[in-house]
């Protein structure tokens, strides 16, 4: 099982644009080739892509049986990377991860690492995220883009998280209902009090089996209508 430890912000600041591609070494570059190897595999014939960072990655370690239940036979592919910040995916986007794929549905969910391994501005941030949706419709227009808030990090209300609702905020104004649809999910990895259970994001970051569950339970009808396809009952998981 992967262990991860939350970075704070640091006062360290980070080379590099939001916007502008950046590449990455050492395994990131070989689980870049990975996906590459996976997208020609099958190439036209992909229907979603999941586009993200560790928490997405995740969906082949502490998502698996829940990818499975409600992905396995729907022609998705995993596009996550663990580190990966905006300016990464932007790389990647660029450098085969979506070449000979038209998905029908991309769905996004990137930027917390922006926030927590540097010191890019809030407005940097929302910007990266902007320009990853931006890009995606350049590569493939006829992709449509589920474009998720930045889930909440922290165990207790922290300037990180007002950040990341700052952003969130921006975000929304992207949704036009028909090649972008924003859905803001993290209000349900958090609880009544606003802390993060342990049961649900283990280091108040990362994602258990019971937040995949969560995550693929609130996206389903969303998803599912971009689809165009009956949403999976309730009881299948």
């Amino acid at each position: 099982m992967l262990i991860y430890a939350i970075t704070t912000i640091s006062a360290v600041a980070i080379a590099g644009s939001t916007t502008t591609p950046e590449a990455r070494e050492g395994w990131h570059a070989q689980r870049h080739q990975q996906i590459n190897d996976v997208v020609a595999k099958n190439a036209g014939d992909v229907d979603i892509v999941f586009v993200g960072d560790s928490i997405t990655q995740s969906w082949e370690s502490a998502g698996a049986d829940v990818w499975k239940k409600f992905y396995g036979t729907r022609k998705a592919v995993n596009l996550g990377i663990s580190g990966d910040r905006t300016e990464h995916v932007l790389w990647r986007l660029d450098n085969g991860n979506l070449k000979g794929i038209a998905p029908r549905v991309a769905v996004v969910m990137i930027g917390t690492n922006n926030i927590g391994h540097g010191t890019h501005e809030t407005s940097e941030v929302l910007a990266g995220v902007r320009r990853v949706v931006e890009r995606i419709h350049e590569i493939s227009p006829s992709t449509r883009v589920l474009l998720l808030d930045i889930f909440p990090r922290g165990p207790e209300f922290n300037v990180a998280r007002g950040r990341i609702m700052q952003i969130n905020q921006a975000l929304s104004r992207m949704d036009d209902s028909e090649s972008v649809v924003f859905l803001p999910i993290g209000k349900d990895f958090i609880e009544d009090d606003g802390t993060i259970s342990t049961s649900i994001m283990p280091d108040a970051l990362h994602l258990s089996p019971a937040g995949y569950k969560r995550w693929a339970v609130a996206i389903e009808p969303t998803l599912s209508r971009m689809l165009a396809a009956p949403p999976l009952k309730p009881s299948t998981p």
